[in-house]
């Protein structure tokens, strides 16, 4: 598959999950780096991790964006509302969607299915569906759609390393599901409607205001306050740890080329990536580092 360069200038950019670990660091990165943009982040801004970091975040968008020719908006709802999706794109006319809105945790799906299926299915749905009306009353339409899938898609395949061709039949969690769903689901409205679309399968990141649920996060607060650590499975576990700018470069990067829309009707304008720091360490290891 082709590549296709993107000029970000005169852009309007929609960030789901904006106030995100990885979404508000790629908001401000954005509004940081490039000139003439419009930034419309969107976030339910639910409390999952807590509302507090979520509101620093945003401030910290807010901060990035002073004195510069660049614009931020905020609009605080939930990617399952497709009213309110469908309203976004029709008032803002987005040329390049970031979908990083998605409820998280593996363990946490195991007790909240509904959460997942709300949000990582039909939310990924709702974006795919205004993508695909994007073009609609003569609107230029989306040229780039970039998605969060997971590491996790990987699932019970034992080969390593992991490589984007591997077939990731074998989800052992409810959301690992959920974003191999939403591969194939990006893939039929890539064939279907020609959306250039990329998926990226972030590796175990971490790094200044991440996710509390994480174990790099929950073991340093164990440590802190002086309680025992838990680990599953005696210890044996890998992380491939990716530190946050390094997720965010890759993302940046792949946004300025898209997946090339070919005049072959049988082409698919479908990327996936693995985006990892390429180094997995023992959990066990970390917390001795601790």
């Amino acid at each position: 598959m082709g590549k296709q360069k993107i000029s970000l200038e005169g852009k309007n950019i929609l960030i789901t999950g904006a106030a995100g670990f990885i979404g508000h660091s790629l908001a401000v990165r954005l509004l940081s780096d490039f000139n003439n943009i419009t930034v419309i982040g969107y976030d339910s801004m639910t409390d999952y991790n807590p509302i507090t970091l979520k509101e620093w975040r945003i401030a910290r968008i807010q901060g990035a964006v002073n004195y510069t020719s660049n614009k931020w908006i905020f609009i605080k709802d939930d990617i399952a509302d497709k009213k309110a999706v469908f309203n976004v794109f029709e008032k803002y006319n987005p040329s390049i969607v970031v979908n990083l809105a998605a409820q998280a945790g593996v363990r946490y799906s195991i007790e909240n299915p509904d959460t997942y299926i709300s949000s990582n299915i039909i939310g990924f749905y709702n974006i795919l569906e205004a993508c695909r009306h994007s073009y609609d009353n003569g609107r230029k339409g989306i040229e780039h759609l970039i998605y969060a899938s997971s590491a996790s898609v990987y699932g019970g395949n034992t080969k390593a390393p992991f490589c984007e061709n591997d077939i990731v039949d074998t989800p052992v969690s409810l959301y690992a599901a959920t974003k191999k769903s939403n591969e194939l689901l990006a893939h039929s409205y890539s064939k279907l409607y020609k959306i250039p679309s990329t998926g990226l399968r972030f590796f175990t990141v971490y790094g200044p205001a991440g996710r509390t649920d994480m174990f790099y996060f929950q073991a340093a607060n164990c440590f802190i306050e002086k309680k025992k650590i838990r680990f599953f499975n005696y210890g044996k576990c890998m992380r491939d740890f990716t530190y946050i700018d390094d997720i965010v470069e890759g993302i940046v990067r792949i946004i300025k080329e898209s997946p090339k829309i070919e005049n072959d009707s049988d082409s698919v304008p479908y990327s996936i990536y693995n985006i990892g720091g390429s180094t997995p360490e023992n959990i066990v290891n970390y917390a001795r580092i601790l």
